[in-house]
């Protein structure tokens, strides 16, 4: 048995309503990044200098040395970026990413930020890489990440974004118990939940492509109007889709040293005129999406299929083909993970076993199911998914010349094809199954077997739909 942790399904073509407050077409969550004073410095204790998202595209780091430009730069999104987009931010909710360190060295900023009612969320204790950071070391950094930003704000965050993050991050985040959202995600356009033993994790997914890093790397933003133009189609389309009754969240992403450059910050006043001048936008926190989230649409309890054991896993679906358990020990043993916990995932492992199996056992699946309205069914002996399928169609409904005539023309059809008829009544009325089983008896028995193994398998969809919903 194996096991693929990625969810490469999400929510699938039919996303949850986010029922924005109000009926907003649109949730637009702005964050601002608060770095400065935390990023890699022999001052604080790292082997080199930093060299991520400055003015100094393809920068290095300088082992044991100081770069007293990279410095500078940082420094100027303390001492003027972020107060520009202070001035221009201050009246929309807003959430800061605080690195606990940079908070710790900028009491005027976070004086600022709290007289603005801004969400401070934690954004680790040093902004450096994690990815090959011991768990340990991890974990015992997002300890103190909590401690000193509880010391310096006088509150304990309730959302984290490490940005730099190993493997772990999300899962040690998780493991504390204590925070409304995580944010080290981009994969989708809503919340959504994830689970790390018997903790459920609000994820409140975050953007790389409507962020301003994008002026700091190869290939990204060059001047301000592309960043605007970018965002605007961003909240074009989403708004659109929200009219359409699929509200999402548009993710922006800033930074004091990029976007408080007078250049920068010019455009995003353009673009947040722009946002403002449409009706039902809903402009938040990341805080107040994830506790909206939260009581709209509470953490899932079901068992989910992929985490089921064998036993537990062929109890629940080994009669989804009939009387073929066998299907159901195979599609276990695959490589199955969160895609597959939904009723198309769970049916696309049972499908490939069905149809891996030899002829043989094909067949043996196809002679399992019962004829349409038969011997079996009058004697109230078809398994409860059969009685209640024909019994849908109006099967165990039939005069006795109705009844009279499907006899015959199972009796026929076995006869000429070795198994029976075999449809998804759910699919059909009466009329439309009689129609096609005059239709398909004079087919070759191999054209047939091929149909009929199709109805099998769309009568397992249906029954999985059923059982796990669309």
């Amino acid at each position: 048995m194996t096991r693929y942790p990625r969810d490469m399904t999400g929510y699938g073509p039919n996303p949850p309503a986010a029922n924005w407050p109000n009926g907003a077409k649109i949730a637009v969550q702005i964050v601002l990044n608060y770095e400065e004073g935390g990023e890699n410095n022999i001052l604080h204790g790292d082997a080199a200098s930093e060299a991520f998202l400055s003015e100094i595209t393809g920068a290095s780091p300088w082992p044991g040395q100081r770069h007293w430009n990279m410095e500078s730069i940082y420094e100027y999104g303390a001492r003027a970026g972020f107060w520009r987009l202070h001035r221009l931010l201050r009246d929309l909710p807003i959430t800061i990413y605080g690195v606990a360190t940079a908070l710790a060295r900028a009491p005027e900023q976070v004086a600022a930020m709290q007289s603005s009612g801004w969400e401070i969320a934690s954004h680790g204790l040093k902004w450096v890489e994690h990815k090959d950071m011991p768990e340990d070391v991890e974990r015992a950094q997002i300890a103190e990440a909590i401690r000193l930003h509880t010391e310096v704000t006088g509150a304990a965050p309730r959302g984290w974004y490490t940005g730099r993050c190993s493997n772990n991050t999300v899962r040690l985040v998780a493991e504390t118990g204590q925070f409304a959202y995580v944010a080290d995600s981009y994969a989708d356009d809503l919340p959504y939940w994830m689970q790390f033993g018997r903790t459920d994790q609000l994820i409140v997914p975050y953007t790389m492509d409507c962020n301003d890093m994008r002026f700091g790397i190869q290939a990204g933003f060059t001047n301000g109007d592309q960043f605007e133009s970018y965002l605007r189609d961003s909240f074009d389309v989403l708004y659109a889709e929200g009219a359409a009754g699929a509200p999402k969240m548009l993710s922006i992403g800033l930074h004091c040293r990029l976007m408080g450059r007078p250049g920068r910050a010019a455009a995003l006043a353009r673009v947040i005129d722009y946002f403002k001048s449409h009706d039902d936008v809903w402009f938040a926190t990341r805080e107040q999406i994830a506790d909206h989230w939260a009581a709209q649409h509470p953490a899932p309890n079901a068992v989910r299929p992929s985490e089921m054991d064998r036993d537990t896993f062929v109890a629940a679906f080994g009669g989804i083909f009939e009387h073929s358990p066998w299907i159901a020990e195979g599609a276990h043993a695959l490589e199955l993970g969160p895609t597959h916990d939904t009723a198309i995932g769970v049916h696309s492992a049972l499908a490939r076993v069905f149809r891996s199996g030899s002829e043989e056992q094909r067949l043996n699946v196809l002679k399992a199911h019962p004829d349409l309205a038969g011997k079996l069914a009058a004697a109230g002996k078809l398994t409860a998914e059969s009685t209640a399928e024909q019994a849908g169609a109006g099967l165990d409904l039939l005069t006795d010349d109705e009844r009279a005539a499907f006899q015959s023309l199972n009796a026929q059809y076995v006869a000429r094809h070795g198994f029976p008829f075999i449809i998804a009544v759910k699919d059909h009325d009466k009329a439309s199954i009689l129609a096609a089983f005059h239709r398909r008896i004079e087919n070759d028995r191999d054209t047939e077997f091929a149909e009929a193994c199709r109805q099998v398998e769309r009568i397992a969809q249906l029954r999985l739909i059923e059982k796990l919903g669309a």
